[in-house]
């Protein structure tokens, strides 16, 4: 039995313990005793493999680079940034106005340009709490304010 074939993601391990063989899923990182009987699935991350968002970012004089296309040196503060971004989320909940709009004329990334869509994009491409603000949203949903090193922002989800 040395070269028993075990169905893919497996592997056969020694327990230094008991001295006993023990199998092991790769993906799982599970052990049982018993000879696995069927391949290990691959852990799938739960939602999609990407996502599409706008956001609209107010940058305040701690962020990692406090100035944008609007200004060169931006001197407001966090609370400030926050204070602003509420503001917007308020006028696009209440229909004032419309998320593009705002995003144009007030964001502080390039993404304005476009009425602050960033386009498709997967795990591991944004900074961690906007990815994970990003796809916690469901289609059409808006985020509350999500503070990142950049600053802060709104996040609509688009797709």
């Amino acid at each position: 039995m040395a070269d028993e074939q075990l169905p893919a993601g497996w592997e056969k391990r020694l327990s230094r313990s008991t001295g006993q063989h023990y199998y092991l899923n790769i993906y799982t990182k599970e052990s049982q005793w018993d000879v696995p009987e069927k391949p290990a699935e691959p852990v799938s991350s739960t939602g999609p493999d990407q996502v599409q968002c706008s956001h609209l970012l107010v940058k305040h004089k701690d962020s990692r680079r406090p100035s944008s296309w609007r200004s060169d040196n931006i001197t407001r503060t966090k609370e400030e940034a926050l204070e602003l971004v509420k503001g917007y989320r308020e006028q696009i909940n209440s229909g004032k106005a419309s998320f593009a709009d705002l995003a144009s004329k007030y964001s502080d990334c390039s993404s304005a340009k476009r009425g602050g869509d960033l386009g498709p994009f997967g795990r591991d491409a944004m900074q961690k709490p906007f990815e994970e603000a990003s796809f916690a949203l469901k289609v059409g949903e808006l985020s509350d304010p999500v503070f990142t090193d950049s600053g802060v922002h709104i996040i609509l989800r688009t797709a």
